[in-house]
């Protein structure tokens, strides 16, 4: 009997902790019966790079571009080549969860309006705010439009009815030569066929180019570009020396970090501290800490994005979390004069006060 009710006894507890588990909610800013609640920000890096990335195909007949045009180091392989334009570097908030505070309201006091972003960082008391974040550059794509032309439409009916590669890639090179005895006779007037004024001229003379330039094609291969906007976020919490941002290969573009076909490009971050010391009195007794506003005052930090070789930018933003936390008497918003206040939302500062006074 003893080792039945033990058995039952063992049977509960192993049933009762799956039923009595603690709801957990996470955090939700906003406007509530005792106040309001927010976020402060952290101040994020958006390293924007541009890169260009040029395809190469070779010509059919590129094998013979020297033997019949004397064309030299014509490349037989298609390849790849990347090259960085340029690299740019754009701040822009987000909510930092470890700093959320509450703004406690005096009671028969009617609540403010309140703007949050919609990750719940405090924008804005008493005045609407809407934060768009469109300016923000993103990965993209664009194909360039290319000039090549359609080298088989300039393939003459004796070029495509020979036996082998070779003897079109000869045809074709004559072709290619007597084009350009053609336009040499019309620069000089000798043509069989002359023009009847400058305009013709003109035409006959850009006709000629297309079908050289077509032609050539076959020999030397065709190049297309596209351009890249690739983006890293960082965010910045101290001092950084040199910390990888990416991998780059001129023939790859961006690579893993730990892939050896690319080479390294850095990042570092420097706090300028730009804001004034504060003097603490070791003897001061602590105070009590309000419900009222809490507002950054930023400090600035150095970005720097560089590689072994060269520095592409060095830029410096006012950064929350290089700053300092302070306070906003929370009365401001329990009198009957209303102010409003504005909070950068990339920094946390206060952006714009206006206070009306009571009489107005």
């Amino acid at each position: 009997m003893k080792q039945k009710i033990l058995s039952i006894a063992c049977l509960l507890a192993s049933v009762i902790p799956c039923t009595a588990q603690t709801e957990v909610t996470t955090y939700q800013p906003g406007i509530t019966e005792d106040g309001i609640t927010y976020f402060l920000p952290s101040t994020q890096i958006r390293v924007v790079v541009t890169a260009t990335k040029t395809h190469f195909e070779p010509g059919e007949f590129c094998s013979y571009a020297e033997r019949f045009l004397r064309l030299k180091n014509v490349t037989q392989t298609a390849y790849d080549q990347w090259h960085i334009e340029s690299i740019k570097l754009y701040a822009f908030g987000t909510a930092n969860k470890s700093q959320a505070y509450s703004i406690k309201m005096k009671q028969k006091t009617s609540a403010p309006l309140v703007s949050l972003s919609f990750d719940g960082r405090l924008l804005a008391i008493n005045d609407k705010v809407t934060l768009t974040d469109d300016k923000l550059p993103t990965s993209s794509v664009t194909r360039e439009e290319s000039n090549k032309q359609n080298a088989e439409n300039f393939k003459t009916e004796e070029i495509l009815s020979a036996g082998s590669t070779e003897k079109m890639a000869e045809l074709t090179a004559n072709e290619i030569y007597d084009i350009r005895e053609n336009r040499g006779l019309l620069t000089k007037g000798q043509a069989d066929f002359m023009p009847k004024d400058g305009e013709q001229l003109k035409l006959m003379l850009a006709n000629l180019d297309t079908q050289e330039d077509g032609l050539l094609q076959l020999f030397r291969g065709t190049n297309s570009k596209e351009t890249h906007v690739l983006t890293f976020d960082i965010t910045p919490t101290k001092d950084v020396e040199k910390q990888v941002l990416f991998n780059f290969s001129k023939y790859l573009g961006v690579v893993d970090n730990d892939d050896p076909a690319g080479t390294p490009v850095y990042f570092s971050v420097k706090d300028l501290k730009t804001l004034p010391a504060v003097s603490v009195n070791p003897n001061a007794k602590a105070k009590k800490e309000n419900e009222d506003l809490r507002y950054i005052v930023p400090s600035r930090a150095e970005i720097k994005v560089f590689n072994d070789s060269q520095e592409f930018i060095s830029q410096s933003f006012p950064m929350a979390q290089f700053g300092r936390v302070e306070h906003l008497g929370g009365e401001l918003f329990n009198k009957k004069n209303t102010t409003s206040v504005q909070l950068d939302p990339t920094t946390g500062g206060i952006y714009k006060i206006k206070a009306e006074s009571p009489d107005k």
